[in-house]
């Protein structure tokens, strides 16, 4: 079974329209194809959902389920960006948009009671260093449990199904500021995985960083992946894709991690609830 539940199309920030992703799929030979555009935020940026444009997207995502019956299924997802104060409820974003599942995802660091956020993502190194320096005066421990704290918080308060690329903060890292292995970085993963276990949280082992050249290792890697196992969390390989030829990016190498971490099943969405193949 060939799965992706983890998919941006031009209705966020990924290039192409919906149904050009799913005949990329279907040539692909993909069983699920699931599309999560960013949440709609309160504040101008370039990739989240736009609140007017839901009308028109869940008639569009009706359609093409309809319309590819039979040849792939479609699902309606979304990857819920949390920022305390300002991103809306979960379960509200999947009550309002028809939701099939939810990602949960934190890209935007609230550092403080005011609106200052520091963008832990995109492709410029530049903007994580200015932000950890402006936000952090430079102190990367500060910085990371930050996230991670923030992180907890969204686990604790909302409801969804995934949690996205967990530890995508080690990304624009690339060993200058800390190192994997640190025990209160350790530590932080550990707290992270026993509140994922205890809510029942799909962990995704994204592949992004790889194909696009921006991490050594899956979000998150075999080591993490090795405790997941041993914790019996349960585990998806999803591309993150924003292109259509990225749907299946470096899904060889991600699946192999798992194979080497002692992981033989993952998870996948069918209609009404969850399942497991092996792999």
């Amino acid at each position: 079974m060939l799965t992706n539940h983890h998919t941006h199309s031009l209705f966020s920030d990924g290039s192409s329209q919906p149904e050009d992703y799913i005949w990329e799929a279907i040539a692909k030979g993909f069983d699920i194809l699931g599309f999560t555009e960013h949440s709609p935020l309160p504040f101008e940026n370039t990739f989240s959902f736009k609140e007017n444009n839901r009308e028109e997207y869940m008639a569009l995502m009706s359609a093409l389920k309809l319309k590819y019956s039979g040849q792939i299924a479609v699902y309606s997802g979304m990857e819920a960006d949390y920022v305390p104060g300002m991103s809306e409820n979960f379960s509200k974003l999947k009550r309002d948009y028809s939701l099939d599942f939810m990602i949960g995802s934190v890209h935007l660091v609230r550092a403080n009671d005011n609106s200052e956020l520091w963008f832990t993502d995109g492709p410029d190194y530049r903007t994580y260093d200015k932000g950890l320096n402006e936000l952090f005066g430079g102190d990367i421990r500060k910085a990371v449990t930050a996230y991670f704290r923030q992180t907890h918080e969204m686990i604790e308060s909302q409801q969804f199904d995934i949690l996205g690329h967990f530890d995508k903060i080690k990304m624009h890292n690339q060993g200058r500021f800390f190192q994997e292995d640190e025990p209160w970085y350790q530590s932080l993963i550990s707290e992270t995985l026993f509140l994922v276990q205890d809510r029942d949280i799909i962990v995704e082992v994204n592949t992004r960083g790889i194909y696009k050249q921006r991490s050594d290792t899956t979000y998150p890697g075999l080591d993490i992946l090795k405790q997941i196992r041993q914790m019996h969390i349960p585990v998806m390989v999803n591309s993150d894709a924003h292109k259509t030829h990225e749907l299946d990016g470096e899904f060889e190498y991600g699946y192999s991690q798992l194979k080497a971490a002692g992981i033989d099943e993952v998870v996948y969405f069918k209609g009404n609830g969850w399942g497991f193949h092996r792999v």
